[in-house]
């Protein structure tokens, strides 16, 4: 990219903050946990021995802080893949590109992001309360169709494999399938359930859910769940998961995501209090977060 970036496309605040997360340079560590809901992230914050920053804007909540002498954040994203979209671009920009000059910065600065969160797990043997790490993750939901760049990372294999096994509508986005960090996953996934995680635009229709509104496909959940490539399947269902792996893979930065199975959609079992779950989670990801 060549020449400054236009005020519409990087949009900045009068205060020199990044739009939507109202950050400026500096207020954002190298290793960040990614929580949806901001109530979250004092669950998380209230595990650092100090905090230098805090901030919010819309559902975005940010603290900064110290766990263990090594410097870390925890932010909200709110619901959705529309939402990383913001989130994962602007955290990007805030390291990677030069707000005065609005252009990128010569030397590329590298991202660890864990996405904790809750989800329904679509395989049998996983009771509501596991925590199950996403290998893979699934994007029912296009949004990494809309960017270019390199891609060697995305298994065009599984994926194209999910489409013929799924007999996927041609009016629906094409799906597309992203590998998590391997070097997160080794720090904090392993021994866990773990496999491919789906990514849908929705939490109803697209999750299979009928109230009201009628689904195009009514076997949403059994197709997913009777998918296997090579032993490889799809464990749970979640909103966010494969923009997150897909722009990290596109912007150079490292990402996981580890959810709460709170649901399990195959035999109906549902975690009423799944808070305690969450709980040790966090911790979880903190303890072994640090670890190089």
């Amino acid at each position: 990219m060549n020449g400054q970036m236009k005020n519409s496309e990087l949009i900045l605040t009068p205060e020199g903050e990044i739009y939507h997360l109202r950050l400026r340079p500096g207020q954002l560590a190298d290793k960040i946990i990614l929580v949806g809901d901001p109530g979250r992230v004092p669950m998380i914050s209230q595990h650092f021995e100090r905090i230098e920053y805090t901030n919010q804007n819309r559902e975005i909540c940010t603290h900064t802080g110290y766990y263990k002498g090594v410097r870390i954040s925890a932010m909200s994203t709110g619901m959705g893949t529309d939402n990383i979209d913001i989130v994962l671009n602007e955290l990007d920009a805030l390291v990677n590109i030069d707000f005065d000059l609005r252009a990128p910065r010569s030397q590329h600065h590298k991202l660890e992001m864990v996405r904790l969160g809750t989800s329904g797990a679509l395989q049998k043997q996983i009771t509501p309360g596991d925590f199950v790490v996403s290998s893979w993750g699934l994007g029912l939901d296009g949004l990494l169709n809309y960017y270019s760049g390199e891609k060697e990372k995305f298994s065009h294999e599984i994926a194209g494999d999910f489409i013929t096994h799924s007999n996927w509508p041609e009016s629906w986005a094409t799906p597309y399938v992203v590998p998590a960090s391997e070097k997160l996953f080794l720090r904090m996934g392993n021994g866990l359930p773990s496999g491919i995680t789906a990514t849908a635009p929705g939490f109803y229709g697209p999750q299979g859910r009928l109230l009201r509104a009628g689904l195009l496909r009514d076997d949403m959940n059994e197709m997913l769940m009777s998918f296997d490539h090579n032993g490889l399947k799809v464990v749970n269902f979640e909103m966010e998961t494969s923009a997150i792996y897909g722009l990290c893979s596109l912007l150079g930065h490292e990402a996981l995501t580890i959810c709460v199975a709170i649901a399990n959609r195959a035999t109906g079992d549902f975690l009423n209090d799944y808070h305690p779950r969450m709980e040790a989670l966090v911790k979880h990801c903190l303890d072994n977060f640090i670890k190089e």
